[in-house]
């Protein structure tokens, strides 16, 4: 039985259902959850102005440029990780249900006694700098350097930290996050199920006021109640938050010559309604071995229907050392040229071609999207004329952080 009576259950039972009942088994997403108090049991939710979040991509103006921001800078002020979230680029609306948007996040300070879901999407972490200590309904989470977690719509969370933390957030409007399909990888590769880690339910019973704030269709919304959200003794279910160690990912490439596309460095998708194309995928470039030969090893220069935007976690980046750095961000929009800087095209092409281990001590993760990802304009603010980086590449670069 899902839905005990109270005959033989002391507490309270939902269900969490993110598809439609008449969805095939396969695709089916929901959860039961027991707890102590309803859900329901909460005041009137009010608009409230907090964090940076743009809600419309459609109307803001954009570029082809190729665009690059510095780490993000870590404000002096005190301020929770909800506070902290600043959109960077996106496309879309949450209001059609179609789109994506990019944020990053900085804290200093842990959400004491509140709370967040997002009724507009998923939500993929990926956190730089610091650790989150996540509670959720389903129960705790402890997320760091090289992990990644996903909080998909509706479930509420609230991250407490120990030291100042950074990192990147990718959110989708439709559909939900994935493994991607392995062809004739086989059956192992990539990323294993088996790796993907969820919380144990843990229930906190307290009679205490919580802030509960819901993103709901691009603007944010404040409610307050007399219990705790985390109040769920036990849940079973398909529909959970998840975790996973990035260097859990089993790499695959070539071991005799030319480039395979960057394809198989998906960790995770999330797909389009048509078949091959994703809304957007999750992609990592790990430390590896490169052996192939007659072959130029780094990025080779492309033009793609894809947006790209990428993040530094640690370490530095093969095809950009200057200027790239672990907490800032660079965005190839579709069709735009680009590729790796001067200095690592000259180095590679005169390198002798010995089996080389590469990465090594960084992690690069980068968001691919079929959609054209704008930025907002206070990203674009106080941008510095185009200063050229290679005699093959030009790159916009902005000196201002994003407030």
């Amino acid at each position: 039985m899902n839905f005990e009576s109270l005959e033989y259950l002391s507490g309270f039972n939902s269900e969490l259902k993110s598809t439609a009942f008449t969805v095939s088994r396969e695709h089916n997403r929901r959860t039961w959850l027991y707890r102590v108090m309803p859900s329901v049991a909460h005041e009137d939710f009010k608009p409230v102005d907090i964090g940076y979040i743009v809600s419309d991509w459609s109307g803001l103006h954009t570029t082809p440029n190729q665009l690059r921001w510095p780490p993000f800078p870590f404000p002096s002020d005190k301020h929770t990780w909800l506070e902290g979230l600043r959109s960077v680029c996106g496309t879309g609306s949450p209001r059609e249900g179609s789109g994506i948007s990019i944020y990053v996040y900085t804290c200093n300070t842990s959400m004491d006694q509140q709370a967040f879901f997002n009724s507009d999407g998923d939500m993929l972490i990926v956190p730089q700098e610091g650790t989150l200590y996540i509670t959720t309904e389903f129960g705790r989470m402890k997320v760091g350097q090289n992990e990644i977690c996903v909080l998909q719509r509706g479930m509420r969370f609230s991250i407490a930290v120990r030291e100042q933390a950074r990192g990147y957030v990718l959110e989708v409007f439709n559909n939900h996050f994935t493994l991607p399909n392995l062809g004739p990888i086989g059956a192992n590769g990539l990323a294993q199920p088996r790796d993907f880690l969820v919380p144990t339910a843990k229930y906190d019973d307290g009679e205490v006021e919580f802030e509960i704030f819901d993103k709901f269709q691009g603007s944010m919304f404040r409610c307050l109640q007399d219990h705790s959200p985390f109040d769920v003794v036990a849940w079973h279910g398909n529909y959970v938050p998840y975790k996973y160690a990035l260097d859990r990912f089993m790499t695959i490439n070539s071991v005799s010559f030319d480039h395979c596309d960057p394809s198989i460095f998906t960790v995770l998708t999330c797909p389009s309604d048509k078949p091959g194309v994703a809304v957007a995928d999750f992609v990592i470039f790990p430390p590896r071995w490169s052996v192939q030969e007659h072959t130029f090893r780094p990025p080779y220069y492309h033009r793609n229907c894809m947006s790209e935007f990428m993040g530094l976690i640690k370490g530095s980046y093969e095809a950009k050392e200057e200027g790239f750095r672990p907490g800032g961000a660079t965005l190839h929009s579709i069709m735009t040229p680009h590729g790796p800087d001067t200095a690592c095209f000259d180095g590679a092409s005169n390198c002798s071609l010995e089996p080389q281990k590469i990465a090594v001590g960084t992690q690069v993760r980068e968001l691919l999207s079929r959609r054209l990802k704008r930025p907002p304009v206070r990203a674009k603010q106080n941008m510095e004329p185009p200063l050229s980086v290679g005699a093959v590449q030009t790159t916009d670069f902005i000196s201002e952080p994003i407030l």
